[in-house]
């Protein structure tokens, strides 16, 4: 009698062919699985794409393009605090979060999202005093912005805690609560008609969100844990920072530049023409919320499909945003004053160039996924920190030749240029990951061969 594994006509395994469609079935319904999470992250990002593309008509509509270019600058700067947010919170919490078992997320949620707090704190007492040094129209907008930081960053933190556990669904209902809050407000808003107020009113409905965000995940925000978090992040946090705040900041101070350069009215007029490409940011942003978790996923699967992956990623994301572009070319000016009243007619200018910026910025998106995946912060760092630094410069380079239109031109060849160095130093991680892997498959086949000898 033999013992253990079974052989001959007595084995229990299925005939090749079944075990063929038991394969099958497992990649379909991985794929399903894969499906689902990126639906859930298109769907979460519409809400919120569609609900910042309604405040800004809003906006832009009951003030005029003057004041529109106040509350852009305020919206931009919240874009960098929140990308330096991410660069220490909710970043390292995808890459490494992401799939783990409910008590290794609940304990680094609550960690990740009381530094967000924490952030949100500080930043909102720095934009108070900004504001007040300032005065005026846009230093009442800085003082709004500040009152509500610490709600705005909390509630985004949520949402990438929730896809790092596959649980879009929550960050979709989250985004939904923030839009249904925002109606009144904006109601509200506009009968005191000042961007303080309008500010105030994105911000404390936003804030809403973020309690409910709260209940949802059950999990307190332990602020008094930021220093744990930020110490066990410290080799993919402090990178991840620089790189969205080269981002991001490079945005900032293109239309800070533009301003000073050309006027606050050019600042609005770029604003309108990105609120045109707000349904096909949607998507771009809806992509990036699961990008990083499923890239990693396919790392861990199938190493070697990583870069198809991230281009197919990339590739999709530029084509959507080109094809999106050419059908605002063929908007006739009566509807695009509907929607955007006076700033319709210079933001119209500014579609082509604003489209191919946006195209180039969905191949990038494809590539720093997979460079997020590997862990290669290094390598994408000096990819954010050289094409960041193009943005910048090519943006106000323009500004000085042709305001609001040659800052969109210089921007859009720029990103272009940055998109092939992002691709080029994804090509060269992914060969020195895989290179590593079969290092470590060849000491451990020695090793083997050394203990039989």
């Amino acid at each position: 009698m033999s013992h253990g594994r079974h052989a001959g006509p007595e084995a229990p395994g299925p005939p090749p062919r079944q075990a063929g469609r038991h394969r099958a079935a497992g990649s379909s319904t991985a794929m399903r699985a894969v499906a689902g999470r990126i639906s859930w992250g298109l769907a979460d990002q519409a809400v919120s794409s569609m609900t910042n593309f309604a405040v800004g008509i809003y906006v832009a509509r009951t003030l005029g393009v003057t004041e529109f270019g106040v509350f852009t600058l305020a919206w931009v700067t919240y874009g960098l605090v929140l990308n330096i947010s991410r660069g220490l919170t909710t970043d390292p919490l995808v890459v490494r979060f992401s799939g783990v078992s409910p008590a290794a997320w609940r304990a680094a949620v609550a960690r990740s999202s009381g530094t967000a707090l924490l952030i949100g704190l500080v930043s909102g007492v720095v934009s108070v005093l900004a504001g007040l040094a300032i005065g005026g129209g846009l230093g009442a907008a800085f003082v709004a912005l500040g009152l509500v930081f610490p709600m705005l960053l909390l509630q985004d933190s949520w949402r990438f805690a929730f896809f790092a556990a596959g649980q879009g669904r929550k960050a979709f209902v989250n985004d939904v609560v923030w839009g249904a809050a925002l109606i009144p407000a904006l109601v509200l808003a506009a009968q005191q008609g000042s961007v303080f107020w309008f500010v105030l009113a994105w911000g404390v409905s936003g804030g809403v969100a973020a309690g409910f965000g709260y209940l949802q995940s059950g999990v307190v925000p332990a602020g008094v844990q930021a220093a744990v978090w930020l110490r066990q992040q410290r080799d993919l946090g402090p990178r991840y920072l620089v790189e969205n705040v080269s981002n991001s900041g490079a945005s900032q101070l293109r239309m800070y530049g533009l301003g000073a350069i050309a006027g606050l009215s050019e600042v609005g007029a770029i604003r309108g023409a990105e609120l045109l490409l707000g349904p096909f940011l949607a998507v771009l942003m809806g992509l990036s919320l699961v990008a990083v978790p499923e890239a990693a996923r396919v790392l861990r699967r199938s190493p070697h499909r990583l870069p198809k992956f991230c281009l197919v990623l990339g590739g999709s994301q530029a084509a959507a945003a080109l094809v999106w572009g050419c059908a605002l070319l063929l908007v006739p000016d009566i509807a695009g004053e509907f929607v955007l009243d006076s700033v319709w007619e210079p933001a119209s200018a500014l579609i082509l160039p604003v489209t191919l910026s946006v195209t180039g910025a969905g191949l990038v998106a494809g590539a720093a996924s997979g460079l997020r995946a590997l862990g290669a912060a290094r390598r994408s760092l000096r990819s954010q920190l050289i094409a960041s630094a193009g943005y910048l410069g090519g943006g106000l380079a323009g500004a000085t030749i042709a305001g609001a239109l040659g800052a969109s031109w210089g921007s859009a060849i720029a990103m272009w240029c940055g998109a092939a160095i992002w691709w080029g130093q994804l090509r060269v991680a992914h060969r020195e990951h895989q290179a590593g892997i079969h290092a470590t498959s060849d000491e451990s086949l020695e090793e083997t061969e050394e203990f039989t000898r």
